[in-house]
């Protein structure tokens, strides 16, 4: 099985929320406890989780999970700023990169089925989609790793690579709207609860 490193961004403000993201509780536990067991269960060989604002209060949560954090000292800077210092972090051993914020609840069983659409075509990138759109988690084959140490805010973060390689995205259809599900304000995480929680 080719080692498969996921970066799980958790650093952000989540200043619409008035309360730090990964500490939401969902199902048995917290937010970013449920991503880091999906992200295992569906395949990934190691979690990095890239924290910021409030790390302190968050670190303590990812203690015996099986997955390490780093701590982005830019997080101000905006996502791109998170992926990067995750990437640098992750292991040397690492053929593929995936690619989930702690506020996209995903199962176990997506994240396996992107990688293993991934994993069958070598792809450089693959990205689940549902109606014609995209959703999350992205995957990236490591020869990407030079581009995607070059992302930035300015340049709008992954899509300035999703745009150099249009043609080469494999596009997998995952008829479940979750793919979609990002949680940024009190409403919508109230109706994610409501309709996913124990997924």
């Amino acid at each position: 099985m080719p080692y498969i490193s996921a970066i799980l961004t958790a650093a952000g403000f989540g200043s619409r929320m008035n309360s730090p993201k990964p500490l939401l509780e969902w199902g048995d536990g917290t937010l970013i406890e449920h991503q880091i067991r999906a992200l295992f269960a569906g395949g990934v060989s190691e979690v990095v989780v890239v924290l910021g604002h409030r790390a302190d209060e968050i670190s303590p949560r990812i203690f015996g999970t099986g997955a390490r954090c780093v701590v982005n000292e830019q997080f101000a800077d905006g996502r791109a700023s998170s992926i990067r210092a995750g990437l640098s972090a992750i292991s040397p051993d690492a053929e593929h990169a995936l690619i989930l914020g702690v506020d996209q609840p995903r199962t176990a069983e997506i994240v396996a089925r992107v990688l293993k659409a991934h994993l069958s075509k070598d792809a450089l990138i693959t990205s689940p989609r549902i109606g014609g759109r995209g959703g999350h988690p992205l995957a990236f084959s490591i020869r990407l790793m030079p581009e995607l140490m070059r992302i930035s805010e300015q340049g709008q973060g992954l899509r300035e690579v999703f745009e150099r390689h249009r043609a080469d995205i494999n596009r997998v259809h995952i008829d479940d709207p979750m793919i979609r599900l990002d949680i940024n304000t009190p409403e919508e995480y109230a109706r994610a609860r409501a309709m996913y929680e124990r997924m």
